[in-house]
């Protein structure tokens, strides 16, 4: 074997490929992406890739991935083969960033370190709160690119860090980039990608050090019982089908209602409502039972008769509860779905033969090879579940292996008990793992066997991903239950014909007719998309002022508002506010909602109730609605939003701003963040107006002073009695006022007592 040979790599550690070298050469020259096979080493590309700059160029390396174990693998990688150069041998040189790390220890550790890997949000929010810059990254590896499209993070950072950097490159990695051209194409252009660099399986270059990998699909039959709950569900759609017919909707046969189909039918009740036919809220609401019924339909096809049962309890339960939607309350009052909820409750066991299929499979290929490692993918957390249970309690040892996110009473795993599931895996601990798609993508488990697919799925890219667990280092076998004459059937032909589109979409990127190669793609610099309108300004009178400053509440950083808003020059925070999405200055919270979520808030939840403390907050309280039109949202009566509207503005004291977009309301925030930073000037006289109470005015004034707001100043004049008694009070006995810490009481003691100059 003959190893690689760089001052930036262990000696006699890493195996020397001709195809890799050749890709991690172009990588360095030209912002690439590379599209190679799983197994195949793409994580020893940008390693080569790493190598190189930070020889020849300095700087630090970044390098991303969605979620904490695919970091924590890559960090593992890196460690084991990499020497930072000048020969530093410390923890310091190699760091990982989640969003379990404090966000000051992030800025202090981007300091020292020199290769850092990192989920994308974490980087964007650091990045948009300016802990750190991305000015002196001379590589940035993008690992699970087909991601970076639409407002996902990776599409900001590359924006940010191409726009920043001194010396960027950019090297993106996916084994699966979609099979649709328009999809590729914005990847590319998110990540401003000048060449392609692709292989195959089939490849010369690659071919050695490809294993075999046996696909098997194994077919079952639905059992009766499960096809009379189908015939339920069906006669429920076609039901709700005639309905639509009946208002003059085009809608497909039953046979034919695919989610293309549902999507053109929802298009046009959109089209309808917004011509305010009251006729269209109705059946808005009738397709949404529609949408509950298919989903019901497709677990009893592909998951069976456990899964489907909870569900329609689910839906029973929803049906029953006074907040339940009117979908929800009209279907379990329908005598077809009582019919099916009866059946349902006279299941005592699991009626699927896919459940004992699975055990067969897993107990056969253990006792051929007792060594052996499996992963058994399914889309749901109930069915993953349940198949933990049937192998645990056959003997079979195995784990579940599912992301954080809670639902119902099932609790998701944390990321540290991810890795830690997975270390244990890799150990040989348990020899079964159980995964949703959060095992999907890049976990590299070298030994396993087999790859177990409990149900077919529709993406050519989930396809791939769960494919390329298994022949990694060795001959693997891949099984695919399919249950006849359904969905699943259905979905693996769907998921086929994309695998071979996304081939020849590869082949179309990479100017190549079934060799090896790369093609130019232009200049990073033109493939960016139309958000450079929103971009910093260039001339230097614009940064000539301070940036105005806006504090952004931690859950606002998912959307794009917070990304124009640095992009405009704004210097952002990202903080937990217990009132608003936004806070600028001492004066002026913000609370954004979109039009539905106003409507849906106002009918649904205490919208008055929230704009009040919101209100009581501050001395300039602003709401911003964004997008749509408030009127066709719900089957509101358009009298009662005006009386909202009214009453917020008037009997709140809020004002009311409407926004195109989030990039609208970006601008909106930076205006009033650039108006509250210049002051109000002499025209602040307006706040004491005739018809203010002396009490008014008096809160007005305690109100004034930082951090207080009007809810505190409510507080200390209560304790207090007065505004003199106010200021002349200690910091000890200020502290006493519930709310006021020893932060606020400092600012009250200091600015009542300091002389004005």
């Amino acid at each position: 074997m003959t190893f690689i040979t760089h001052p930036c790599i262990r000696p006699e550690s890493l195996e020397q490929r001709a195809y890799q070298l050749t890709i991690a050469m172009h990588a360095v020259d030209s912002h690439t992406l590379v599209v190679l096979p799983t197994g195949l080493g793409k994580t020893a590309i940008a390693l080569l890739a790493a190598a190189s700059r930070l020889y020849n160029e300095g700087g630090r390396v970044l390098m991303m991935a969605p979620t904490k174990p695919l970091v924590e693998q890559h960090l593992r990688f890196f460690s084991k083969f990499l020497r930072v150069p000048g020969g530093q041998e410390s923890e310091d040189q190699f760091v990982m960033f989640t969003g379990e790390t404090p966000p000051e220890d992030r800025a202090a550790l981007w300091k020292k370190a020199r290769v850092i890997f990192a989920t994308p949000q974490v980087i964007k929010n650091d990045v948009i709160a300016g802990s750190y810059t991305l000015d002196d990254v001379t590589l940035m590896i993008v690992d699970e690119c087909h991601r970076a499209a639409g407002n996902y993070p990776y599409v900001f950072i590359a924006r940010r860090y191409l726009d920043t950097a001194k010396k960027p490159r950019i090297l993106a990695m996916t084994a699966s980039p979609g099979g649709k051209d328009e999809r590729v194409d914005e990847v590319c252009a998110s990540l401003g990608i000048e060449s392609v660099e692709s292989r195959t399986e089939h490849d010369a270059d690659v071919a050695p050090y490809v294993f075999e990998r046996e696909m098997e699909v194994i077919e079952v039959d639905l059992p009766k019982e499960l096809r009379h709950a189908l015939d339920d569900l069906n006669e429920l759609l076609e039901s709700r089908l005639g309905y639509f017919r009946h208002l003059g909707f085009e809608v497909p046969r039953r046979q034919q209602l695919t989610m293309k189909a549902l999507n053109m039918l929802n298009a046009q009740i959109q089209a309808r409502i917004q011509e305010r036919d009251a006729a269209a809220f109705q059946a808005a609401s009738v397709y949404a039972e529609c949408m509950k019924l298919r989903h019901a339909a497709s677990l009893a096809e592909s998951q069976g008769s456990r899964v489907l049962a909870g569900y329609i309890n689910k839906l029973f339960s929803e049906g029953g509860d006074a907040a339940g939607s009117k979908a929800s309350k009209r279907l379990v009052q329908d005598p077809a779905f009582i019919r099916l909820r009866e059946r349902c409750m006279s299941w005592h066991e699991e009626l699927h033969p896919k459940m004992e299929l699975t055990l067969a499979v897993a107990r056969e290929q253990l006792a051929l090879a007792p060594e052996s490692r499996l992963i058994i993918f399914a889309t749901y957390r109930d069915t993953v579940q349940q198949i933990v249970e049937r192998l645990n309690g056959a003997g079979i040892a195995c784990e579940r292996f599912v992301g954080q996110a809670n639902r119902d009473r099932e609790k998701g795993l944390s990321q540290k008990k991810q890795i830690e599931t997975l270390s244990r895996f890799r150990a040989g601990e348990f020899r079964v793992l159980v995964a949703t798609s959060v095992g999907e993508e890049g976990l590299d488990v070298p030994s396993t066997d087999m790859v177990i697919f409990y149900e077919a799925v529709p993406s050519e890219i989930r396809s791939i991903q769960r494919k390329g667990r298994t022949g990694r280092s060795g001959v693997g076998k891949i099984v695919v239950l399919v249950t006849r004459g359904t969905s699943d059937e259905t979905f693996r032909y769907v998921s086929q014909n994309r695998e071979r589109a996304m081939v020849t979409g590869i082949a179309r990127l990479s100017g190549k007719n079934g060799a090896g190669g790369g093609r130019e793609t232009g200049s990073a610099r033109e493939v960016q998309t139309g958000i450079d309108a929103f971009s910093r300004p260039k001339g230097i009178d614009a940064f000539s002022r301070p940036s105005p400053e806006v504090i952004a509440d931690h859950r606002e950083t998912a959307s794009r508002v917070v990304e124009v808003l640095s992009d405009l020059g704004a210097a952002i925070s990202i903080s937990r506010l217990e009132q608003g999405d936004y806070a600028i200055g001492d004066r002026i919270l913000v609370e954004r909602k979109t039009a539905r979520d106003f409507v849906d808030t106002l009918v649904d939840r205490d919208l008055m109730g929230q704009l009040r403390r919101l209100s009581e907050s501050c001395l300039r309280p602003v709401l911003i609605i964004e997008g749509g039109d408030l009127y066709t949202q719900r089957d509101i009566h358009p009298n009662a939003i005006r009386g909202a509207l009214a009453a917020i503005a008037v009997d709140l004291g809020v004002s009311i701003l409407f926004s195109r977009d989030e990039a609208d309301t970006a601008g909106i925030l930076f205006v009033l963040a650039r108006r509250a930073e210049e002051g109000p000037g002499e025209r602040r006289v307006t706040l004491q107006k005739s018809y203010q109470s002396l009490r008014e005015q008096q809160e007005l004034v305690v109100a004034s002073f930082p951090e207080i707001g009007a809810r505190y100043a409510r507080l200390l004049l209560e304790h207090f009695g007065s505004v003199r008694a106010l200021v002349n009070a200690e910091k000890e006995e200020l502290m006493k006022v519930s709310g006021i810490g020893e932060k606020k009481a400092e600012k009250i003691y200091e600015l009542s007592r300091r002389d004005y100059r």
